[in-house]
Formats: C-alpha cells, sequence, structure tokens
C-alpha cells in the first residue's frame, strides 16, 4: 500500500487509535498488506487484544460471535502486514 493510500484511509478516521500487527519478535519488516477497523483493549502500554466493535449480520455469517466483541475497546484501525 502506498503513503498516499493510507493518508487518506486515516484522515477519514481521525478519531480512531492506530494498532499495527507485529511478528512475535519483531525482527522482520514486511509491507502493508491491508486494514481493518475493530476495538483495541491494552493490557499493557505496549500489548493488548483486538476484536469487534459489534457483531453485524456479515460478520455473524463468516463465522464470528459475540465472543469476538470487546465492548468498552478503543475504537481503532488495524495495520495488516504482507507477512
Amino acid at each position: 500500500m502506498k503513503a498516499k493510500e493510507l493518508a487518506l484511509i486515516l484522515m477519514k478516521h481521525p478519531e480512531r487509535e492506530v494498532i499495527l500487527q507485529k511478528d512475535a519478535e519483531g525482527n522482520d519488516h514486511s509491507p502493508l498488506s491491508d486494514y481493518w477497523f475493530g476495538a483495541y483493549l491494552p493490557d499493557t502500554s505496549w500489548y493488548g487484544t483486538a476484536g469487534l466493535e459489534e457483531l453485524t449480520p456479515e460478520l455473524k455469517n463468516q463465522g464470528y460471535s459475540e465472543e469476538n466483541v470487546i465492548k468498552n475497546g478503543i475504537k481503532s484501525i488495524f495495520l495488516v502486514p504482507v507477512n
């Protein structure tokens, strides 16, 4: 994903926290592949849990349930690496 495309997405959602998915070691680097909107519940200042803001009919049809919803989470945009 190019910087311009990412900037346009982020500008449309300025109130959301930006959360990065990462590998376990943090040693490798990867291009940005995708993004998704959800809720984030921090466990510490550097780690937390990602989940759904709400369960929509489309998400339910994809196999998600109320267990995947994070109540009282921070509205976030999650950036997904290629690998």
